[in-house]
Formats: structure tokens, C-alpha cells, sequence
């Protein structure tokens, strides 16, 4: 097996841990993926690696459940640097009106990531998101949405940004999509850490 291939499979395992340690609850492993530089984007959080383990373990005590599925990986390498977008599900189940739901988003991790002492370790993650739904947990309900909270938020996480406002986090209305001038922008920073180191 050659170097790039060793590489590429390091890093594909750092993903993983990423997804089964965090949903786990495993914080001491979980917490050694991070740069310490590492900073965490998501709809309802955005921050250092040490501020989203304590803030995650805080939504743990008051009963929030967000789940992580990964699928498929493409890694770009330029040396001790690494663009990675994997595809994932978000699950997060929910009180919507009174009734217990289920979000599902499905998108893309795209992880800047950098090699420190032999460790691939987490520089930035910023997730994709591309398209999601809501859906009760009980058989019969028609829920009755917000129209107005529904339209503050980009097609790709709407619903996931509903289920998440209404159990009072203040969610990011800018988050890349699966096309748009935000998104491209996300990738031009990419190419500028593989070219360059910038962040």
C-alpha cells in the first residue's frame, strides 16, 4: 500500500471516529480529533472543538438527540493538508407543536483537516446541507408548521432549523447549500488551504 493510500485511509478513519465517538458520547477519544486550532460550524453552534463537546454534553442533559450517518468520502491531499467531503445523514428527534418528530438533513461534511505529529486532526468542519424533512413519530398527525420560521432559512436545512429553534437554539441563517454563492465560496477556501495553508 503507498503513502497517499495510508493517508487517505487515516484520515476516512478520522471521519468515522468523529461520527461514533460523538454520537456515543465518548468525549475523551472524541475530544482527541480536534486541532487546537479546530473550529465546529453547525446550524445551532459554531466554535472551538472544546466549546462544542461542553455545549453537546449540555444538550445531552436536557435530552436533545442528534444522530450522525456517514456515507461515501472523496479526499483531496496536498501534503500535511486535506480537503474531505463526506456525504451524511443528520437525524435529530424532536417536540414539533406538541408532538415527537423526526428531522432528517442529508448533505456533506467538508473538513479541512491537517496533519499534526502523525495525527490527521480536525482544522475546520463545515457541513453541507442539501436537503432535509420533518416527519412525526406518531401515525395520524398533520402538523401545522410556521410558515414564517419555515422561510428565515436556506431549502437545504429548513425543517432541521425549525425543530432546533423551537427548543431554543439560535440557528445560523447562512450555511452552504447544495448550490449558491455561499457554498462556492466554501470551496474557494478549500482550494486556498490545499494550495496554501490559508484559513
Amino acid at each position: 500500500m503507498n503513502d497517499d493510500m495510508q493517508e487517505r485511509i487515516a484520515i476516512r478513519e478520522a471521519i468515522e471516529n468523529w461520527a461514533v465517538w460523538r454520537d456515543a458520547g465518548d468525549w475523551e477519544r472524541f475530544a482527541t480529533l480536534w486541532h487546537s486550532d479546530g473550529v465546529m460550524m453547525a446550524t445551532w453552534f459554531q466554535g472551538t472543538g472544546p466549546e462544542f463537546i461542553r455545549v453537546t454534553q449540555e444538550g445531552w442533559g436536557r435530552g436533545v438527540s442528534i444522530l450522525h450517518f456517514l456515507g461515501g468520502t472523496a479526499i483531496d491531499l496536498a501534503g500535511s493538508r486535506a480537503i474531505a467531503q463526506t456525504k451524511m445523514t443528520i437525524s435529530q428527534r424532536g417536540d414539533v407543536h406538541g408532538h415527537r418528530c423526526d428531522v432528517v438533513c442529508t448533505g456533506r461534511f467538508y473538513d479541512f483537516y491537517e496533519k499534526i505529529d502523525g495525527h490527521w486532526l480536525l482544522r475546520l468542519r463545515q457541513p453541507i446541507y442539501e436537503k432535509d424533512r420533518l416527519d412525526p413519530v406518531e401515525t395520524g398527525v398533520k402538523l401545522d408548521l410556521d410558515a414564517e420560521i419555515l422561510g428565515r432559512f436556506p431549502e437545504g436545512y429548513r425543517h432541521l432549523a425549525y425543530i432546533q429553534t423551537k427548543i431554543g437554539y439560535a440557528v445560523k441563517r447562512d450555511m452552504p447549500g447544495l448550490t449558491g454563492p455561499v457554498v462556492e465560496a466554501l470551496y474557494a477556501r478549500g482550494r486556498a488551504w490545499l494550495e496554501s495553508g490559508t484559513l
